[in-house]
């Protein structure tokens, strides 16, 4: 999956007038979680800058921060194409899950929410304990033995804390209790867990790259760890959190032991309920910022660097969006371009300080909200506001690029 395979930068006016510059919009957003997905709200918003130019080249490129929706956003933008996989949710039930694959089929997108996201799960009591991660290592499996050279695993919405076990056991890998028996799924049986057999692992898991897309640099254990942190999202209690972390604790020293490599304090081990731990110790994994890791996916950066005005947007755009996020990874990259470009959010709600989001490179932010509104009554209405803000948005810029002339 080339870089830039996405972009084309071939541009015409299509005024056909030389003398007259094209617009160049780049419209590259991130999901509306419980509205729209990343494509959609690109729709949107490219809808509302051709609305008030329609001679703008408008490029859209829906983007994600590596966790959930960021396979639908690949898939949007023409990177992957997605074949389904027979697998099992999070806890242990018969499911289907989808694998991205290239055009020339060398890298696979695994996207851990797929088969061990939460929302498959929802509809039954949370089993903290007990999930685990084994039908992402289905996906992977299947990408191996579909002959690929890399593997990108996204990471974000996990229903589990199991410290990547799952995946390493469908892949192969062994982890035994003192008996010699094998112990059970999940972050249960990791505080069992007393050596690790990799003899059974897949010929090919350790002969690939593995790179892995977080957005988060918690470490695996400790009061930023995987369980104190995350284990509440997923139906863990006080007690749960303590377990956890100490099992998590444990599975790092058996990591350690078969492998020699210390994933405790390993920034982003954290995340996913601590998958990067074992895919790190044991496949030598590289851990990446997802947004970047998506943005370069796509050819994002070439895009904002032919770019006259960058449309971006996010549910809701805060402080954790200026820290690893999609609107913080399109903001460095405008910041770089020769000529950088206004780079504008269009969010469901705006509460980070102007001053903040300037020092993230961001021009300006707007909320689609008209007003006072139910959040019912926004959702609803998400796609049209989208366009008319991004209308009013490319207005504006107009105005601005007329009066310099």
């Amino acid at each position: 999956m080339p870089h830039g395979g996405a972009y084309d930068s071939r541009v015409t006016s299509p005024t056909n007038d030389p003398t007259v510059p094209a617009l160049r919009v780049v419209v590259a957003p991130d999901s509306f979680k419980g509205s729209l997905d990343a494509a959609e709200v690109a729709r949107c918003l490219a809808a509302g800058v051709r609305s008030v130019a329609p001679d703008a080249h408008v490029v859209e490129l829906p983007v994600a921060d590596g966790g959930e929706g960021t396979l639908d956003a690949l898939a949007a933008g023409g990177g992957v194409r997605t074949v389904v996989v027979d697998t099992v949710d999070a806890i242990g039930r018969p499911a289907t899950a989808r694998l991205g694959l290239s055009a020339d089929g060398t890298v696979a997108v695994v996207e851990l929410a797929e088969a061990s996201g939460l929302p498959a799960v929802s509809d039954v009591r949370l089993q903290p304990l007990h999930a685990g991660t084994r039908g992402t290592g289905d996906l992977a499996r299947a990408a191996l033995d579909a002959g690929v050279e890399e593997i990108l695993v996204c990471l974000g919405g996990s229903a589990s804390t199991d410290g990547g076990a799952g995946v390493l056991r469908a892949l192969g890998a062994r982890l035994l209790a003192d008996d010699g028996t094998d112990v059970p799924d999940g972050g249960e049986g990791l505080a069992r867990v007393a050596s690790l057999d990799l003899a059974g692992l897949h010929p090919r898991a350790r002969a690939v790259r593995w790179r892995l897309a977080v957005d988060v640099t918690n470490p695996l254990v400790g009061e930023r760890g995987a369980a104190a942190v995350f284990g509440p999202q997923k139906g863990a209690g006080p007690a749960d959190v303590e377990f956890l972390d100490a099992a998590l604790d444990r599975w790092a020293g058996v990591l350690e032991a078969a492998t020699g490599v210390d994933v405790r304090e390993l920034p982003g081990a954290g995340a996913a309920g601590g998958v990067p731990a074992a895919l790190v110790a044991v496949l030598g994994a590289e851990t990446e910022r997802g947004s970047t890791l998506v943005a370069e996916t796509v050819g994002l950066p070439a895009a904002v660097a032919d770019a006259d005005l960058v449309l971006t947007g996010e549910g809701s755009f805060d402080s954790q969006s200026v820290h690893g996020k999609v609107a913080d990874t399109i903001g460095a990259l405008a910041a770089a371009a020769p000529v950088p470009p206004p780079v504008v959010v269009i969010a469901g709600r705006v509460l980070l300080p102007v001053a903040q989001a300037r020092e993230a490179g961001i021009a300006a932010a707007f909320s689609i909200a008209p007003g006072p509104i139910e959040l019912d009554a926004l959702l609803d209405r998400t796609a049209v506001r989208l366009t008319e803000v991004a209308a009013a948005v490319t207005s504006l810029h107009l105005a601005g690029r007329h009066a310099g002339r």
